[in-house]
């Protein structure tokens, strides 16, 4: 599960960075059909739920501080930081919001369209859940791939220089006389 999170937060976090190298558009240049289809997308790829546990977590901490500094007020601090952060839960669309419009901002309605058809698929939901044990096989399989080529390289490459070494001792220097052998270390 953790995968996934982390496989929806690479997603999220390239989309994103994409969108604010992009050029700034205005909301009003983006449709409500073009946004359509970025929610859509958005809601197929899982991007934002790697967001869900911002809200609880900020409030368990808050209570946890404030319960510390003030353990005779628990039940009160327990019930008013329950109350308040129910009452914010409703921003939580502010950032679906923003989330579309970056995604619209960076893709063309077409373009979201075809991710979300992509990604409610049953194909595409395998690749978002089985993605990074593939990436991870391949990672694995490119750090071997690395290893036996650096090998490779040096072993061919210490050969040539070896053949080459033994060329040099074998001719003559070109007054006539043997080359001078190295110093002993």
């Amino acid at each position: 599960m953790k995968l996934l999170a982390r496989t929806r937060s690479i997603i999220a976090v390239a989309a994103l960075a994409v969108a604010i190298s992009a050029p700034i558009a205005s909301a009003q240049e983006i449709s409500e059909a073009h946004l359509k289809a970025a929610h859509a997308a958005i809601n197929a790829l899982g991007t934002t739920t790697i967001f869900d546990a911002i809200l609880p977590q900020a409030a368990l901490a808050l209570k946890d501080q404030m319960i510390q500094q003030n353990p005779n007020m628990q039940e009160l601090i327990e019930n008013t930081v329950n109350e308040k952060a129910i009452g914010l839960a409703g921003r939580r669309g502010d950032l679906e919001k923003e989330a579309a419009t970056a995604y619209a901002k960076v893709f063309t309605e077409a373009d979201l369209n075809n991710i979300a058809a992509f990604y409610s698929s049953e194909t595409g939901q395998k690749l978002l859940s089985d993605g990074i044990i593939v990436n991870r096989e391949v990672a694995k399989a490119a750090d071997i791939w690395q290893r036996g080529i650096a090998r490779d390289l040096a072993t061919q490459v210490a050969e040539v220089l070896a053949k080459a070494g033994a060329a040099a001792e074998a001719q003559p220097a070109a007054n006539g006389e043997a080359p001078a052998k190295p110093a002993p270390n």
